[in-house]
């Protein structure tokens, strides 16, 4: 099968049940997204497909068909992304597991709305789960990379 993935596309050999995510990682070696439950409830593995947010642990590979994915690798090759950019300048992760599923909804929520308020970036981000809780200092960085795209 085929996909595109942060603008390339990829041939592969993967039973198509197989998790969209273990493609990822253990196929084509984009390893920012990170494993967390296995069970669409953490947001650790969040990409893009399509444009929006899905969690790469429950999305079988056979269902991507033509809808490019985007991983946290595929934001800025550099870190220059605004969102990247703010999460270093706020110093936003503590362990950082999280927070490449984190950047993901954030950049979703982004391109939808360029400039949530506090509520709106809540319920983008209700999904994802940070054990930290650097809940504060991720929605000041929302707040700071929608500011710098305007």
């Amino acid at each position: 099968m085929k996909i595109k993935v942060n603008g390339t596309m990829h041939e592969l050999e993967a039973d198509p049940k197989t998790p969209l995510l273990w493609v990822l990682r253990d196929i084509l070696g984009l390893t920012g997204t990170k494993f967390g439950c296995g069970m669409s409830q953490c947001g650790a593995c969040t990409v893009h497909m399509g444009g929006s947010p899905i969690r790469s642990c429950s999305q079988e590979v056979g269902g991507v068909g033509s809808k490019e994915i985007t991983t946290i690798e595929g934001l800025s090759l550099d870190g220059s992304h605004p969102l990247q950019r703010a999460w270093v300048e706020l110093e936003v992760p503590q362990c950082g597991y999280c927070q490449s599923g984190q950047i993901m909804s954030a950049a979703a929520l982004l391109a939808d709305e360029p400039d949530p308020d506090d509520a709106a970036i809540d319920q983008a981000m209700a999904g994802n789960i940070c054990r930290c809780g650097a809940y504060c200092r991720i929605r000041a960085a929302i707040h700071k990379a929608a500011e710098a795209q305007r």
